[in-house]
């Protein structure tokens, strides 16, 4: 089953480029593989070691949980849907708190939030994600929109500093620079424990909240990572439960054919908006 042909049409021209990238957008996905992404791009060392050693306590998913996901799923929604001038805006907002996160003298490897590099392999994730939620959730999608997708998705990392011509040149050449990465990723014990306990079971939300939703979280978490990822957590999985995640995830698809498009783009478009009237008002955005 491929993605349905509502969701594949080709705009004209003189259509705008966000509501052409709306259909590779599925914000329910994105709440439920979050987690798996997160723990994805903290598989870099650089960049766990400075989400963990992070000196922005507003933007700290152990302190803020929700404010952390409502800033990560506005920028995906500037950098996919907004204008020029909201990524402006954005990036300008998400470079002042990105000032401050740099490694010092006690910090056990050298990061920096403004490197481009560390900010590829986070674009690199972001795209990994949306793909593997459109397999999910449809089957997957042709070539010709695949290679469209992996275009726009360059925006995941140009939004901030990474320059156009570091997108590796087509989806081979992804699937090349992935596969290394991966084979380079590792966890101390500090960033695993960080993500076992605050990111797959929840650690900064209240008890009862905990226990209403953790196991469902560990499930699509878990679900949505890719088998290395699995192993360096130490992540239980097996046939039964692969086949019972894809069932639920192709069921979502189902009703997403069906529903109105605004529910397969919540809360994207809704954070936009919100970002949009929050720099009106000359309000933080992140």
């Amino acid at each position: 089953m491929s993605l349905p042909t509502r969701f594949l049409r080709r705009h004209d021209p003189a259509d705008d480029a966000p509501a052409d990238r709306r259909r590779f957008m599925a914000g329910p996905a994105a709440l439920l593989g979050g987690p798996a992404n997160v723990i994805m791009q903290l598989g870099l060392a650089p960049v766990g070691r400075g989400v963990i050693e992070s000196k922005v306590e507003s933007g700290r998913f152990d302190l803020h949980p929700r404010k952390r996901g409502r800033t990560t799923l506005t920028y995906l929604a500037v950098a996919m849907l907004g204008t020029d001038e909201d990524r402006a805006i954005y990036r300008a907002a998400v470079n002042t708190s990105h000032r401050q996160v740099r490694s010092d003298a006690d910090s056990p490897v050298a990061y920096n939030a403004f490197d481009p590099e560390l900010q590829l392999w986070v674009a690199a994730c972001l795209y990994r994600g949306t793909v593997d939620s459109l397999n999910f959730l449809y089957g997957g999608i042709d070539d010709e929109s695949a290679d469209e997708l992996y275009r726009e998705a360059a925006r995941f990392g140009t939004t901030l500093q990474v320059r156009p011509q570091m997108w590796p040149s087509d989806r081979a050449a992804f699937a090349q620079y992935w596969d290394t990465h991966v084979g380079e990723m590792s966890f101390d014990d500090e960033v695993r424990r960080y993500l076992l306990e605050q990111v797959v079971d929840l650690g900064p939300y209240p008890r009862f909240e905990q226990i209403l939703f953790g196991r469902v979280n560990r499930f699509f978490t878990t679900g949505f990572l890719p088998q290395q990822f699995r192993d360096e957590l130490d992540l239980p999985w097996g046939p039964v439960r692969q086949r019972a995640f894809e069932v639920v995830m192709r069921a979502i698809g189902a009703v997403f054919t069906v529903l109105p498009a605004s529910f397969r783009l919540y809360p994207f478009e809704t954070y936009l908006r919100e970002m949009r009237a929050r720099h009106a008002q000359g309000k933080p955005l992140v």
